[in-house]
């Protein structure tokens, strides 16, 4: 009966939605609001309850590169081709072994004391110049670099030389990969220098795709080779590097303009500790059926649901992902809403802080995402339920989108962060407690969410996926092939 309804209300809304564009902030109210009637929690429940079974009868987990991640894929795209999306099974990498064979080599310095090789290097051996990055030295008092933090440090790098870059303010992934992108032979990040900043650690950045060597170094060593100019060196790693692969699940609706892309996305995975039925089963089941009741709207933009692999691990299949699309292809994306744990037991409802009116941490989001979170906003207080904001620091998979300048915003009930008195206020629960006691433990399985919640975000992903998709009025055009400086990309999922 309700595939009949929507069929209906298909055969009838479309040649209005093609022939009146000027009624689109109409249809979208209606839309919406249908929608939002169709999802049901307890719809909500049963792809929860599925995702619990995969992981009891996997190991305990849906993790990366497992059997569990596996199954959770096959559910997920089975659900959605039946319900008529296109479905695409993306694929990505990630890490499945490193061994390091031999001490590293660093010209005379000594290895594992004075530099260490940065996990998961890739083998290799070469000697050759070495030319600093976009380098503060002096180091200020505080934490500013940003040596390699955007592509453009790299604009008078040689190819071929050994590229050597200072700790900062962005993530030593993004360092590696800029390298990458520029040449670079061989790659030394050093310690920035300020106090208890100054010595190398051994360090897994999940990161390996320069394809080139690479250590973290002192701070003395690189400014030492800062400080000589025309220094030549020879770098040496001996590890072996295994890559192992997963998928990324993309289902696109059949209606929609292709050059206006709306899009969803939830990771998929667990970590190794548990099945994750809130992180991230929730968001998966939330924007699952959100996609299987919309599936036959009569949508005015493209709308692309994507579930991730590997986000645990690094946020790696939407990175993958995002670095994959050409510039124009990123520019269809007009938005991208993401939905990371959206029933802790102990919630908050948070919003991302797409205009940073919190001015905390991270800066505002690329424009577009301060009326993602007003939308949001809208909705919640259109049932009067309070929102806080949450910062924009990049840690789950909106990360590379607004790196790449396309607005972001979701919800967010928060992971291992404790609940202040305020928020006890607002929403309930117990102050001074974790929003998810469970969070990356064997104990967040089924009973580990708050149905209330649940329910809730489910309606608020409903509205603002069927808003966008019939209507961009709010968000502003996109300059082609816009960029703003990349945040942190360490997963809190």
């Amino acid at each position: 009966m309700r595939r009949t309804i929507i069929v209906l209300i298909t055969a009838l809304s479309l040649p209005l939605a093609m022939a009146v564009p000027a009624h689109a902030g109409g249809l979208a109210d209606l839309f919406a609001k249908l929608l939002v009637k169709q999802v049901k929690g307890t719809n909500v429940n049963k792809h929860l309850q599925a995702l619990q079974a995969i992981g009891t009868v996997n190991g305990g987990n849906r993790a990366a590169g497992t059997a569990g991640y596996d199954a959770s894929r096959d559910y997920v795209a089975n659900k959605l081709r039946k319900a008529g999306y296109k479905v695409t099974l993306n694929p990505i990498n990630f890490v499945e072994g490193w061994t390091e064979n031999a001490p590293p080599v660093l010209g005379s310095y000594v290895p594992n004391q004075d530099f260490f090789t940065f996990q998961p290097s890739p083998a290799g051996d070469v000697t050759a110049q070495v030319q600093g990055v976009d380098l503060t030295l002096p180091p200020t008092p505080a934490p500013t670099s940003t040596s390699g933090c955007e592509q453009s440090d790299f604009a008078g790098f040689v190819a071929g030389r050994i590229a050597l870059i200072q700790r900062g303010t962005c993530a030593f992934a993004l360092k590696i990969r800029n390298a990458g992108r520029a040449g670079a032979s061989g790659i030394i990040v050093f310690n920035e220098g300020q106090e208890g900043r100054t010595e190398a650690y051994p360090l897994d950045i999940g990161e390996w795709r320069a394809g080139v060597p690479m250590v973290f170094a002192d701070f003395a060593v690189g400014n030492a080779l800062a400080s000589t100019p025309g220094a030549t060196i020879r770098l040496k790693v001996d590890a072996t590097l295994v890559l192992g692969t997963d998928e990324n699940v993309i289902a696109e609706s059949r209606f929609g303009d292709p050059r206006n892309v709306v899009m969803a996305g939830a990771h998929l995975d667990s970590v190794l500790e548990g099945p994750g039925i809130n992180d991230n089963g929730s968001g998966t089941a939330a924007i699952l059926e959100v996609a299987e009741e919309m599936a036959n709207y009569p949508v005015k933009n493209k709308v692309r649901f994507a579930f991730w692999a590997a986000e645990e691990i690094g946020l790696l299949g939407s990175d993958q992902y995002v670095e994959s699309l050409s510039e124009e292809q990123r520019d269809r994306i007009r938005v991208y809403l993401n939905f990371d744990m959206v029933a802790s037991p102990n919630y908050a409802y948070k919003l991302y802080d797409g205009d940073n009116s919190d001015n905390a941490g991270a800066p505002a989001g690329p424009p577009g995402s301060a009326e993602i979170e007003k939308q949001l906003e809208a909705f919640y207080g259109s049932r009067d339920l309070p929102t806080v904001g949450t910062d924009f620091d990049g840690r789950s998979d909106y990360g590379p989108f607004i790196a790449v300048g396309i607005p972001a915003g979701g919800v967010f009930t928060g992971a291992e962060g404790i609940k202040t008195a305020e928020e006890a206020a607002l929403f309930g629960g117990t102050a001074g407690v974790a929003y998810d006691v469970c969070y990356h433990q064997a104990c967040d399985t089924i009973t580990n969410v708050n149905a209330t919640a649940l329910d809730v975000n489910s309606d608020a992903i409903a509205d603002s996926v069927a808003r966008y998709a019939f209507s961009l009025r709010s968000i502003p055009p996109r300059a082609p092939s816009s960029r703003v400086a990349a945040l942190t990309a360490e997963s809190v999922g």
